[in-house]
């Protein structure tokens, strides 16, 4: 006969012996991390809306915190379990409080977290009003370390029509799409359909997802009406953004993907308003 199994009686003593910490042991090379966490996780997430609905998309998060010279590692499950505690609805606010408790379970003087998403607006075309869904690309950033700093960056795609052609053919003018783009400080509430607006009266003209022939001649019209220079699209989101009493800071750019260069026109203007 076989002699009897101590496997089980040995698996049942480990399991009663303390599990060692390893990640809060020492680390003699004294060297700091500034970073340490999870980079894209993908994960649901659940927005309100101005409207008073809520809106779920797919983010991609990173999150981060920084880590002392003696510390060996980072308690990488405590950062999901954090974001699994907040994900009902992400807002600004929630961000920040995100970061915050990052900071306390896990002992850290930072916090980082970063959510980019897609997010979808849903716009009426100019003329025949066919409902249709545009997407924009939104991220929200937030770093806290005693105090707190967010960051909303919103991405929307547009029209130009370039004034200098259509000063100089004898008809027609070449346009093109273009991705201006906002960064943004601030006080207060701002949705982020307020930023798209911004950004998509700052073009030559919107874009639309569905169009049928009088819209499209509606929005061919319109650009041809409201020329514009990759400049002026970032001067004209800046004196918008300027006159917005919520925005304390922001970051306004403007790439054309030009239709008759084998480049991109760029543009980009920074403003700390409570400099000013």
């Amino acid at each position: 006969m076989n002699a009897p199994t101590t496997r089980g009686s040995a698996a049942a003593a480990t399991l009663d012996k303390p599990m060692v910490d390893v990640q809060s042991l020492a680390d003699s090379r004294r060297l700091a991390i500034d970073k340490v966490g999870v980079k894209n996780v993908v994960y649901p997430i659940t927005l309100r809306m101005p409207c008073g609905k809520s809106q779920t998309t797919v983010a991609t998060i990173d999150m981060y915190v920084s880590l002392p010279h003696d510390r060996k590692g980072t308690h990488m499950s405590r950062f999901l379990e954090s974001l699994n505690e907040h994900r009902d609805c992400i807002r600004p606010e929630q961000i920040i409080s995100m970061c915050q408790d990052l900071r306390q379970r896990l002992d850290a003087k930072d916090a980082h977290i970063r959510v980019e998403f897609t997010y979808f607006i849903e716009k009426l075309a100019p003329v025949s009003k066919q409902p249709g869904l545009m997407d924009y690309r939104v991220t929200f950033e937030c770093a806290s370390n005693g105090s707190d700093d967010f960051v909303m960056k919103v991405a929307a795609p547009a029209a130009s029509l370039c004034p200098c052609s259509k000063e100089i053919s004898r008809y027609g003018a070449h346009n093109q799409r273009c991705e201006i783009t906002a960064e943004v400080r601030f006080e207060g509430e701002v949705w982020i359909e307020d930023v798209v607006s911004i950004l998509e009266k700052s073009a030559s003209a919107e874009l639309y997802s569905i169009l049928k022939r009088p819209d499209e001649k509606y929005v061919t019209e319109a650009a041809y009406d409201s020329p514009k220079f990759v400049e002026d699209i970032v001067r004209d989101a800046a004196t918008a953004l300027n006159a917005d009493q919520r925005i304390t800071w922001y970051r306004v750019r403007s790439e054309n993907f030009e239709s008759i260069h084998n480049h991109n026109a760029y543009a980009e203007i920074t403003r700390d308003k409570r400099a000013s």
